[in-house]
């Protein structure tokens, strides 16, 4: 990895020989994931990571040693989570943390773990993957939503150990995880009882914890161990990962950090400060990709569908952790359509192979990450371009789609191809396509869509079915662009982003879009009032933002 520049940055690449908070191992179909804080290593200075308690660096090393169990061991099929600590699972988000940091940090903090957790969930729906939070101590807060995020969780009962959701009785703040809504949603738990629960400060523990359905097991500590291997072994033994696959090794993402600039192999995003946009241009495979099993595992991740969902992942974290000015998102693709949807062809010929399903997976994650970002987002079809099947998911994510009309160069004239991914292989968290989202699940209008499938779209018919927002000529595209961006941003970001999210996730709620649009509302609120946290709390200020806080809302 080459750096040109000195800014300070959050990288989000790790290994397991750089973790400094996590342990993983793994015994044929169990891995463990064990939580071993090393309170001195928090990713800033400034806090010390007492008790368990975690900041975005800990998270990091979660995403990454779960990416690890998806793709380099195909064997396991249960993951258990837990605690190296004596007496102590985890006390969550570390509150001194959260004092020094800005409102632009602690946001992004808040939805990069709730992604994390989502991508637990995501696992256990989608690869057979299944998790057990093995419960061995004290566990509140944050520490209690990751274990929500879980399958199953026993508790050691001890006649210490509880779970809880202290936030509000101490700090004043609702709980940023998911908490709140995992508990009634997934955990169903009665709405008097989640009430008590969540106002309590002691927490819940033993044989009432599981009574109120806050845990599904409790086990002393003589038969903790046993009780948590054997029912992991249990539901190891309903999964349909493979027994003796061959894992495919993560290696390092190659890329070229400059000032203005992120460059990887089919990724580029180019910044400019000026306009406060960034350019994302996704690159289609540029030679032909190998279309037996064998021969796509052995690619491992210079498989151009596995390679492009890492580096675009890279790069949207990095983007909304490094760059917090930049409000405006323009994506570009490049290359040709009919590589695409050949790679599609593949992966959806293939589908069932824990090693593409595992691609899809991460696919699926990397376009939700990009739903959620706050972020305007347009999308530019221009000469050139490559929106078919995968990549026009990207312009099926965003605000805004502007495609430039040609009629009198067809030949130049930039297409569209509607293919089979773009109906269901990669659901948003609403559980729908990108496509029932844009119309509602109306049949009159995605049956429209379907009968023009795998037929390049000018951007007439593109517009006729409604999959681009405008279809500006050779003669307007300059000026119409300037004008939208202009006008982005020069409107309130607090606004955007509130306003985003609701027009990006309409129709029926469901766990996630209640997650984060609580999330949202609860972001913009409570990071932003003076005296926020109460004075029963360590944190006596958050602090108001100044101008420049503000702008950093889009995070």
């Amino acid at each position: 990895m080459t750096h040109t520049g000195t800014p300070t940055r959050v990288e989000y690449q790790t290994e397991p020989s750089r973790y400094k908070h996590w342990s993983l191992k793994t015994e044929g179909p169990i891995a463990t994931l064990a939580l071993d804080i090393d309170e001195n290593a928090g990713l800033r200075p400034g806090y010390k990571l007492k008790l368990n308690s975690y900041d975005l660096g800990v998270d990091i090393e979660l995403h990454d040693a779960l990416n690890r169990i998806r793709f380099e061991h195909p064997e396991v099929r249960t993951v258990v989570v837990t605690s190296l600590k004596d007496r102590v699972f985890c006390s969550g988000a570390n509150i001194f943390m959260l004092g020094v940091s800005s409102h632009a940090w602690k946001v992004n903090f808040c939805k990069f773990t709730n992604e994390t957790r989502n991508g637990i969930e995501d696992s256990s729906r989608h690869s057979g993957l299944k998790f057990i939070a093995a419960v061995n101590g004290a566990c509140a807060g944050g520490g209690y939503e990751l274990a929500l995020a879980c399958d199953e969780i026993i508790l050691v009962d001890d006649r210490s150990s509880s779970v809880s959701l202290p936030e509000v009785p101490l700090l004043g703040v609702l709980p940023g995880t998911g908490g709140l809504t995992r508990v009634t949603d997934k955990r169903r738990v009665r709405h008097d009882l989640a009430d008590v629960f969540c106002t309590s400060v002691e927490g819940v523990r033993g044989q009432r914890a599981k009574e109120w359905r806050l845990v599904d097991e409790i086990a002393k500590p003589a038969v903790f161990g046993h009780k948590v291997h054997e029912r992991a072994r249990e539901l190891a033994s309903q999964s349909d990962r493979p027994v003796d696959g061959v894992g495919v090794a993560l290696t390092p993402i190659e890329r070229t950090i400059e000032t203005d600039a992120l460059r990887y192999a089919n990724v580029t995003v180019r910044i400019d400060r000026a306009k406060r946009t960034a350019t994302f241009t996704v690159k289609a495979p540029v030679t032909a990709l190998p279309q037996s099993i064998d021969a796509i595992v052995a690619a491992g991740t210079s498989w151009w569908p596995l390679q492009v969902a890492r580096e675009l992942d890279d790069a949207i974290l990095s983007m909304r952790t490094n760059e917090l000015d930049i409000g405006t998102w323009l994506l570009k693709t490049e290359g040709d359509a009919k590589a695409v949807l050949a790679a599609d062809a593949t992966l959806l010929a293939h589908k069932d192979h824990w090693f593409v399903r595992e691609t899809i997976g991460l696919l699926r994650r990397t376009l939700a990450r990009l739903d959620v970002s706050s972020r305007s987002l347009f999308a530019l079809i221009e000469p050139g371009s490559c929106f078919a099947g995968t990549l026009l998911e990207l312009s099926l994510a965003c605000d805004r789609s502007y495609h430039l009309a040609l009629p009198d160069d067809a030949r130049r004239a930039p297409q569209v191809v509607v293919g089979e991914a773009n109906f269901g292989l990669y659901p948003m968290v609403t559980g729908q396509s990108r496509l029932a989202r844009r119309f509602y699940d109306e049949a009159p209008a995605l049956d429209a869509v379907r009968a023009k499938a795998g037929q390049p779209l000018d951007a007439d018919a593109a517009f006729a079915l409604g999959l681009v927002t405008a279809a500006p000529d050779d003669i307007d595209w300059d000026d119409e662009i300037r004008i939208a961006l202009e006008e982005r941003a020069a409107m309130s970001p607090d606004a955007l982003t509130g306003l985003e999210a609701n027009l990006r996730f309409n129709g029926t709620e469901n766990m996630y879009t209640r997650i984060f649009g609580r999330l949202t509302a609860w972001q913009n609120w409570i990071f932003q009032r003076p005296n926020a946290v109460g004075e029963k709390g360590a944190l006596k200020v958050y602090g108001k933002g100044d101008k420049a806080q503000f702008d950093f809302n889009r995070v």
